[in-house]
C-alpha cells in the first residue's frame, strides 16, 4: 500500500542561545522587515523581562523568516539601537521584536536605553541588578532589578539626589552590577575585586552571583521557529498577524511597500503623490491605497486571463480575475508601474462619471467600494466609455448596485465579475452584468431609508438632483457649484416640528419619502411652517407665481395639490409612487408595487427593517 505523500513543512524549530541571538543582531545577521512597527516597550516591561531571564523563566518563542526566497523579498532594517549592519540579513524577526530589542539595548550595548515610563513619557534608563538582593533566598527578584535615570542617580520629589551611582566605584560600593556587562563581566569583576582589595566575602558574593544569576543569562536559550524562505508572501502576512502580540493588522500596502523598497521603489511616496492629486476632487478624498491596489490587481489578472485564452488555453484552466489580498500581494513592481498612471486616471474618470450622476461629495457617495470596478472598467474601455450608449449602460450598472444595495460587504468576488461583464456588455458582446440582474428594490424599503447610513438613501438623494430637481427658492437646477456654494443637503418637506404637532409617526416623518435636496437658505425659509405657509412665503420672497412653483415641486416628485393642502397622507402615497418611478428609470426594470390600503400607508414602519450600515 502506497504511503500518502507528506507535504513539506513551511517551518522548522530550534533553540538559540540568547547571547548568540544578540550578537547576530549586532552584526545584522538578524534584522527586521521594514513593515514592522517601531519598538514601544516601556521601562516596566523591560524590567519584568530581565527578571524572567534572571530566574530562567520562559519568555516565549520568537519567530524568524529566512531571507533569500523567490516569493518573499523585503527591505530590511536593524532593530532600534543596533549599528549599521556588517552583513546581509539571514533572518527577519516576525515575532519577538519588542523582547529582542529590549534585551539588546539593556544587555548588549552598554548604552543608556531610550524607553518610556508608565505614562508613556520618554525616559532614559540604565539597568542594574543588586547582587545581594538577587541572592536572597526569600527575596523578590523584582526588587533586585533596578533602573536608573541617565545620570544614574535617585532623587526625591524636590529633585535632590538621594543615591548616586554615577561612577564605577559607586557601583562597586553598592554592589550594583550593570546589566550591559552581563555577557562581558570579567572586566567589571576584576575592577570590583580590586576596589574591595580582594575581600574574601566580596569575592564569594560575586562568585555566587555569577553562578546563580549571570550564568542564567549566558546559558539562556529561546525557542525559535524559522519560517522557510519558500513560504508565499500572503502566508507570511497571515503568520505575522496571527502571532503579532500588539494586535496590529498588517495591510497589503505595507507589505508591498516593504517588498518594492527592496527593489529601490518607494511605494508610499508614489501613492502619497497620487493621493494628493486625487484628493483635489472632493469626491475622491476618502479613497485609500487598498482601493487603488485592488483596481490594479483587477486589471493585471484580467489581462493575464485574456492573454492565456488568446494563447489557446481553455477557459476552465485560465487564471482567474481577482483583487483579493492574495492577488494584490502577488503584484510586482513592474505590474504597479505599468498600471498606476492608468488607474489614477481611471479614478479621475470615475469621479467625472459620478458628477454626471449628481454625486458631488464623499459624504454623499453611496459606496466607495463600487468605484473600484468602475475605475478599472473605465481604464480598460478607454475612449469607448465616452459614447452615450456606454454611459447609459454604465449608469444602469451603477444605479443597480446602489439601489439594490449590492456593495456593502464581501465585494471582491463581485468586483471580479463586474470588470469583464461591464466591458463585454458595453461592447455589445454579452448580456447585462449579474449586478444588473441581481438588483432588486422593494417598495417597503423606502420607509426604512432615513439616514446616510444607507447607500440607497444617498442614491435617491442624488437621483432627485440628477433628474432635474429645482431649488424651491431659486428655481435653479442643482449642479456642482450650487451644491457646494449654497450648501445643498437633504431636508424634510413636511417640517419635523409640523409632523410632531400633527402626530405624524416618526417612521414616515424621517424617511426618504418626506425628504428632498434643498439649499441651506431655502431650508431656513421653510423653518417649522406648514407647507401652505412656507410655499406662500417662498413665492412672495422669490417672486415665483403659483404655476411655476407647482412645476418646481413636480421636479421633486411632489404633487403640489397635496402639499398645498397640508395633506400628509395623500402626499406620502403619491411621492412614494413618484420615487419608485424614479428608481425604475435608473435601474431599468419594473418594481412590483405592493397592494396597499389606507391602514398600511399610515403604519409606523420604524423597526420593521433594520437600517443598513452600508455607507
Amino acid at each position: 500500500m502506497t504511503e500518502p505523500r507528506v507535504k513539506e513543512l513551511t517551518f522548522t524549530s530550534d533553540k538559540l542561545g540568547l547571547e548568540n541571538i544578540l550578537d547576530d543582531i549586532r552584526k545584522g545577521v538578524i534584522q527586521l522587515p521594514d513593515f514592522q512597527r517601531d519598538w514601544v516597550w516601556d521601562d516596566q516591561h523591560i524590567r519584568d523581562l530581565i527578571e524572567s531571564i534572571s530566574l530562567s523563566y520562559p519568555i516565549g518563542m520568537i519567530m524568524l523568516l529566512e531571507t533569500g526566497g523567490k516569493t518573499v523579498h523585503f527591505k530590511t532594517r536593524p532593530i532600534e539601537g543596533a549599528p549599521i549592519p556588517e552583513e546581509d540579513a539571514e533572518n527577519l524577526i516576525l515575532d519577538g521584536q519588542q523582547r529582542l530589542t529590549s534585551l539588546y539595548q539593556a544587555l548588549y550595548t552598554n548604552y543608556v536605553v531610550h524607553t518610556r515610563d508608565f505614562r508613556k513619557k520618554p525616559v532614559n534608563r540604565w539597568y542594574f541588578i543588586n547582587m545581594e538582593l538577587a541572592l536572597k533566598s526569600n527575596g523578590d527578584r523584582s526588587d533586585a532589578i533596578i533602573s536608573l535615570g541617565e545620570n544614574k542617580a535617585i532623587k526625591n520629589f524636590r529633585g535632590e539626589v538621594q543615591e548616586d551611582y554615577s561612577t564605577a566605584e559607586k557601583e562597586y560600593q553598592a554592589g550594583l552590577f550593570p546589566l550591559g556587562m552581563i555577557f562581558n563581566c570579567s572586566a567589571w569583576r576584576k575592577e570590583y575585586h580590586k576596589y574591595w582589595k580582594f575581600d574574601a566575602k566580596k569575592v564569594e558574593l560575586f562568585d555566587e552571583f555569577e553562578e546563580e544569576v549571570i550564568e542564567r543569562f549566558t546559558q539562556y536559550q529561546i525557542p525559535t521557529i524559522y519560517i522557510k524562505k519558500q513560504t508565499p508572501k500572503d502566508a507570511v502576512c497571515q503568520v505575522f498577524e496571527k502571532v503579532n502580540t500588539g494586535g496590529v493588522s498588517l495591510t497589503v500596502f505595507e507589505l508591498l511597500t516593504a517588498t518594492f523598497a527592496a527593489e529601490d521603489f518607494l511605494l508610499r511616496e508614489d501613492w502619497e503623490a497620487r493621493s494628493a492629486r486625487m484628493k483635489e476632487r472632493k469626491l475622491l478624498s476618502s479613497f485609500q491605497n487598498t482601493d487603488f491596489l485592488q483596481a490594479i490587481a483587477l486589471l493585471v489578472t484580467y489581462k493575464n486571463r485574456l492573454d492565456a485564452i488568446n494563447a489557446g488555453m481553455s477557459e476552465d484552466k485560465t487564471p482567474g480575475i481577482s483583487c483579493k489580498r492574495k492577488e494584490i500581494l502577488k503584484l510586482s513592481k513592474e505590474d504597479y508601474q505599468t498600471w498606476a498612471d492608468k488607474v489614477e486616471q481611471g479614478f479621475m474618470d470615475a469621479a467625472r462619471f459620478l458628477y454626471r450622476q449628481h454625486i458631488f461629495s464623499g459624504k454623499d457617495l453611496p459606496y466607495r467600494t463600487q468605484v473600484v470596478p468602475l475605475a478599472a472598467a473605465l481604464v480598460w474601455l478607454g475612449r469607448e466609455a465616452e459614447s452615450d450608449g456606454a454611459q447609459q449602460k454604465l449608469a444602469r450598472w451603477y444605479w443597480s448596485g446602489v439601489l439594490g444595495e449590492l456593495y456593502g460587504s464581501a465585494v471582491e468576488s463581485r468586483f471580479a465579475r463586474d470588470l469583464p461583464e461591464i466591458v463585454d456588455w458595453t461592447r455589445d458582446l454579452a448580456a447585462p452584468p449579474k449586478a444588473v440582474e441581481d438588483a432588486t428594490f422593494s417598495p417597503a424599503r423606502l420607509y426604512t431609508l432615513r439616514t446616510r447610513n444607507s447607500a440607497a438613501y444617498k442614491g435617491i438623494h442624488a437621483l432627485l438632483m440628477r433628474q432635474g430637481g429645482l431649488d424651491f427658492r431659486t428655481g435653479q437646477t442643482i449642479e456642482e457649484q450650487m451644491y457646494f456654494e449654497d450648501s445643498v443637503d437633504i431636508h424634510h418637506i413636511f417640517p419635523y416640528d409640523w409632523c410632531e404637532k400633527n402626530k405624524v409617526n416618526a417612521g414616515q416623518r424621517d424617511c426618504i419619502v418626506n425628504k428632498t435636496p434643498l439649499s441651506a437658505r431655502t431650508n431656513r425659509s421653510i423653518g417649522a411652517n406648514a407647507p401652505t405657509v412656507y410655499l406662500d412665503h417662498l413665492q412672495k420672497d422669490a417672486g415665483i407665481n403659483a404655476p411655476r412653483m407647482d412645476t418646481i415641486l413636480r421636479t421633486h416628485q411632489i404633487d403640489p395639490i397635496h402639499l398645498r393642502a397640508n395633506d400628509f397622507a395623500a402626499f406620502f402615497k403619491a411621492r412614494a409612487d413618484g420615487l419608485l418611478n424614479l428608481i425604475e428609470g435608473a435601474m431599468g426594470k419594473t418594481i412590483l408595487r405592493e397592494v396597499r390600503t389606507e391602514e398600511t400607508d399610515l403604519v409606523d414602519y420604524e423597526g420593521t427593517l433594520a437600517e443598513d450600515a452600508l455607507a
